[in-house]
């Protein structure tokens, strides 16, 4: 069963976030772009480990992020807090698909705390502001063994 965009909201507050009025949905809460990046090295997912390729975060033009045609990564702007006994799932924004672009994004297991990241596949171009709705946080109930202690525990904090 998924929870309801007030109590999202709540967790994200006490996670720090600020959720403005309109960012709250009945079912999730929406995620803003805090900033994007473009991937410049390779990465490695291995057996023994991983690593995450470098990247460069994107200048703005005037205020807004104007993105070719590509594949980038996304940060969002606000902290989030997975509780226990939830998961989270990030979703794009319909304005987002409308515009030929996607956003995809891992399960978000209980006990995440941090401010995540997503990939933005740009199909057309396409013209963001920092601080422009672009996903839904959802949570759903979940049993689940233990809580989060992975690599990216506490990212961006």
């Amino acid at each position: 069963m998924f929870e309801s965009g007030e109590f999202v909201a709540a967790a994200l507050a006490a996670a720090g976030a600020t959720i403005e009025p309109n960012q709250r949905q009945p079912n999730g809460v929406d995620l803003t772009a805090g900033a994007v990046f473009r991937q410049t090295d390779p990465g490695r997912i291995g057996r023994e480990g991983k690593r995450v390729g470098d990247r460069v975060e994107l200048e703005t033009d005037d205020g807004t992020y104007r993105l070719d045609r590509g594949t980038y990564v996304v940060r969002y702007g606000e902290p989030v807090r997975i509780p226990e006994g939830h998961v989270g799932f990030v979703l794009p924004r319909s304005t987002l698909l409308r515009n030929s672009c996607t956003l995809d994004t891992a399960v978000w297991d209980a006990g995440y705390e941090g401010v995540g990241e997503g990939r933005l596949d740009v199909g057309h171009e396409l013209e963001i502001e920092p601080g422009a709705r672009i996903a839904q946080l959802v949570f759903a109930r979940a049993d689940h063994d233990g809580t989060y202690d992975g690599d990216y525990q506490s990212e961006g904090l």
